[in-house]
């Protein structure tokens, strides 16, 4: 009987926002396994005395960036851990979308300033502003050129706390056919989703935002998926991936681009998608190997 942890955050005194996790746990205890849940930053944690250790909703990790990154490697040191370290050193730092797009992957394009760049932002098209380690559109805004004031106040507070940001533009087609989520698991396509825009205008970068609105299920068309596959075959040790998340905008040509490869800790979705939970409990026991 395997044992795996599925590591998860502190929700302190609040409901966890993982509202998959019981499910996901109970699937792999009746398809043979010791399971549990453990907070990734729980000091009692026994990391080594688990077969597999699955990094399921950390969700706080970009607020601690260094600490996260201290545990992986201390226990990818002691046990298995999915998705493997080295995937996700290269994937908590969104500076992999420029690697992806030198690779031929179709990307939303993106300028990157780090402390001490001048503040270079667009004079003639909507655009977005967001840190290159982040989630659940923290520290996003969505500007036109006339807020341009706001905009570098944002950048300011941004490198100013030490973060590099990224410069997009706003891409209008997904106020219309919104973003669409690819969920992989074991290597095969699991299932997807689609959700309205995120960012709104007006909103101040530093306000919680809902980070999935309007979700519901999607059948990728065959471009999407096209595009999914070439972004996935382009990562460092793609071999070793257990599950991934590619999400997906249209650009200016009606083309889907990826807009980001969610390696670490994404939302499966499986409250919306309740078929895919036997897929994913086979698939983290074979990992468990």
């Amino acid at each position: 009987m395997p044992r795996i942890a599925l590591a998860t955050y502190d929700p302190g005194a609040a409901p966890s926002k993982d509202g998959d996790l019981p499910a996901l746990v109970r699937a792999l205890g009746d398809a043979g396994a010791d399971a549990e849940a453990r907070y990734w930053d729980d000091p009692a944690a026994d990391w080594g005395g688990y077969d597999l250790v699955v990094i399921r909703s950390t969700w706080d990790y970009s607020w601690r960036a260094a600490e996260f990154g201290a545990w992986v490697e201390r226990v990818a040191a002691t046990t298995r851990l999915a998705n493997p370290a080295e995937v996700v050193r290269w994937n908590t730092d969104k500076r992999y979308l420029g690697e992806l797009a030198r690779a031929g992957v179709p990307t939303v394009p993106t300028r990157y300033l780090a402390p001490g760049d001048p503040a270079a932002l667009p004079a003639d098209h909507e655009y977005v502003v967001k840190p290159t380690s982040g989630a659940g559109a923290r520290f996003a805004a969505r500007y036109t050129p006339a807020d341009h004031d706001t905009a570098a106040g944002q950048l300011a507070r941004m490198h100013a706390e030490g973060f590099t940001a990224m410069v997009q533009p706003y891409l209008a087609g997904i106020d219309v056919s919104g973003e669409r989520a690819l969920q992989f698991f074991g290597g095969r396509l699991l299932h997807a989703s689609r959700k309205g825009a995120v960012l709104t205008p007006g909103t101040p970068y530093d306000a919680d935002k809902v980070a999935h609105p309007d979700l519901a299920p999607w059948q990728p068309t065959d471009a999407e998926l096209a595009v999914a596959e070439k972004a996935l075959a382009a990562v460092p040790g793609a071999s070793g991936l257990l599950y991934a998340r590619v999400d997906l905008v249209d650009g200016a040509d009606g083309e889907p681009r990826l807009m980001e490869l969610e390696l670490v800790e994404p939302n499966l979705f499986l409250f919306l998608h309740p078929g895919s939970l036997p897929r994913v409990a086979e698939a983290i026991l074979a990992a468990a190997g």
